[in-house]
C-alpha cells in the first residue's frame, strides 16, 4: 500500500512510491511544506504547526521583511530539530520583485541535506 503525501515542488498529492517509515525523506519533506505554508494556529489538531509568513504578504518590499520571512521560517522548523527528525535547518531569503525565493536547507537524521525552495509575495 501507497502512502500520499504533499509534493513541495508541486504542492499536489502524490502518491509515495514506499512506506513513508520506510522513507523518512518523504515524511520530511511533508513536515517541512506543512509547517512552512500552514498559517500558525490554522490547523485545528495543532494550534502550534505553521508560519507566521501569510502576516509577510502585504508588507512593503524591504530588507525588514527579507530577515522576517528567514526567522519565521526558522522558527517554525524548529519543532523539526528538537525532536530529532532534523539535525540543523538553514534558511536563506533572495529577493526578486515583488517576491522573497526562501531556499530552505535542512540537514535530516541521516547527515543527508536536503533543500527546499519557496516563495512568498511582498510589497
Amino acid at each position: 500500500m501507497s502512502d500520499t503525501y504533499i509534493d513541495p515542488i508541486t504542492a499536489d498529492y502524490v502518491q509515495s512510491a514506499g512506506d513513508l517509515a520506510r522513507d523518512p525523506a518523504d515524511g520530511l519533506a511533508n513536515a517541512v511544506y506543512l509547517r512552512v505554508m500552514t498559517p500558525l494556529g490554522s490547523w485545528w489538531a495543532d494550534t502550534s504547526l505553521g508560519s507566521r509568513l501569510h502576516e509577510l504578504q502585504r508588507e512593503k518590499d524591504v530588507p525588514r521583511v527579507q530577515r522576517l520571512a528567514v526567522q519565521f521560517v526558522q522558527q517554525c522548523l524548529q519543532p523539526l530539530v528538537d525532536d530529532g527528525r532534523a539535525l540543523a535547518v538553514d534558511v536563506q531569503a533572495e529577493h526578486a520583485p515583488g517576491r522573497l525565493n526562501l531556499l530552505v536547507t535542512i540537514t535530516d537524521a541521516g547527515q543527508a541535506e536536503r533543500t527546499f525552495d519557496f516563495f512568498i509575495k511582498v510589497g
